[in-house]
């Protein structure tokens, strides 16, 4: 499949028309998503002016995931991945097209909001895993470090974009951002539909208990892949300052919609710019000790945020943010692909995207219920102090993670 190409050049990955199709197909998806967040968080936040609310916003998109997780890396290790993905990307794009008739119509309202961000949740649950699961059949495994990498640039590029192409398209209403949304779902559907050479997920044997639960099983055997998804997920969790950036550019930053857009887009332009040079330089040495760097960075960068009250200051808080956050990624999504067999990466993916989805979903519900009783500075404060509590307590409880030396696929 991949014959032609020399692995150790960096720009093989990008002459490799399957990856560029599912690169594109996740531009797209992480665009629309992020437009439709600007937009969900400003408008709920001026329906209610409740930090409660924008932290309810990330708990309607949890509960699905936490409630189907193992029921996702089932279907994702039986299905065609592609088919389920594309299902998942039209759905979206419905709820979007939902949001903005809402909108247009005039009877959005704070629960027809949540309804709505449920669907998407569900929706949500099974692509993640889908979509992880779905890139190592694409690649071989000399280009699999690469195309992670590559694909984090992906998910940065449309952090950076979206939040800021949908805080200018909220300038003229909800509506065009909920419909230019929908738009781009349904493109990435159509990406994935050109998709040919994708290797059938293996798994033959019957549902049963233990195959339900073999991903958490897999995950516990392996000290390194569960010492690395936990700290993303105490460390987000904790640390995640992404629900209250509604409050910080109105009330704090006194930036508007457009200000808000370009402080989400912020930790994505250090992330894009890291995750370019990762793609180019891929970590090769000491690679445990880095993360456990990188997330330290990511605390401190949290701390400067809650303390700013410079527009510009906050920005480059979030981007140094953002910058140490990939590194974390890149090396965590590398040990759980190298690491999980392929007829077991769905349910594998699936439990590592609830741990995603605790850290980033429930972290939002966390970060507005704090804010709620103590303000949205010492929240954002805590968080980051917690978070480089955490990693001195991983440090001691995973010794096999700091050890890790090197992402070999051969291993």
């Amino acid at each position: 499949m991949t014959s032609s190409l020399d692995p150790a050049e960096p720009q093989a990955i990008l002459r490799h028309r399957p990856f560029v199709l599912f690169w594109f197909a996740r531009v797209a998806t992480m665009v629309a998503f992020q437009m439709q967040a600007v937009a969900v968080g400003w408008q709920i936040y001026a329906l209610t002016g409740s930090a409660l609310y924008l932290g309810l916003v990330g708990l309607a998109q949890f509960l699905p995931m936490f409630l189907l997780t193992l029921v996702v890396g089932h279907v994702a290790d039986r299905y065609d991945r592609r088919t389920i993905a594309r299902l998942c990307q039209v759905v979206e794009g419905l709820a979007a097209f939902a949001l903005a008739w809402g909108s247009a119509a005039g009877w959005q309202s704070k629960e027809a909001i949540l309804a709505i961000m449920f669907v998407v949740g569900a929706a949500h649950a099974f692509e993640g895993p889908t979509m992880q699961s779905l890139l190592p059949g694409l690649v071989t495994g000399e280009l699999l470090p690469r195309a992670l990498a590559w694909s984090a640039s992906a998910m940065q590029t449309a952090t950076i974009v979206g939040p800021a192409l949908g805080g200018l398209l909220y300038t003229m209403g909800p509506t065009e951002v909920y419909a230019a949304a929908g738009v781009l779902f349904i493109a990435a559907s159509v990406f994935l539909g050109f998709l040919r050479a994708v290797r059938s997920p293996v798994m033959r044997e019957p549902a049963s208990i233990k195959s339900v639960f073999a991903g958490i099983t897999f995950i516990r055997s392996r000290p390194e892949v569960l010492g690395a998804i936990s700290l993303d997920l105490f460390a987000v969790l904790l640390g995640g300052a992404t629900a209250l950036l509604p409050i910080y550019a109105r009330d704090i930053l006194m930036a508007g919609p457009w200000g808000l857009g370009l402080l989400r887009s912020a930790p994505a332009v250090g992330a894009l710019a890291m995750s370019l040079f990762l793609a180019r330089h891929p970590l090769r040495r000491r690679v445990g000790r880095t993360m456990f760097n990188a997330v330290a960075i990511f605390g401190i960068a949290t701390i400067v945020f809650a303390l700013s009250t410079s527009f510009l200051l906050s920005l480059t808080a979030l981007a140094v943010l953002g910058a140490a956050d990939v590194i974390s990624v890149v090396i965590r999504h590398s040990l759980v692909q190298i690491e999980t067999p392929d007829e077991m990466r769905g349910r594998v993916s699936a439990v590592n995207s609830l741990f995603i989805g605790t850290s980033n979903q429930l972290g939002e519900f966390e970060s507005g219920i704090t804010a709620a009783w103590f303000g949205a500075v010492f929240s954002v404060l805590i968080g980051g102090i917690g978070t480089i509590i955490i990693v001195a307590l991983w440090m001691s409880i995973f010794p096999q993670l700091v050890q890790t030396d090197t992402l070999d696929s051969e291993k």
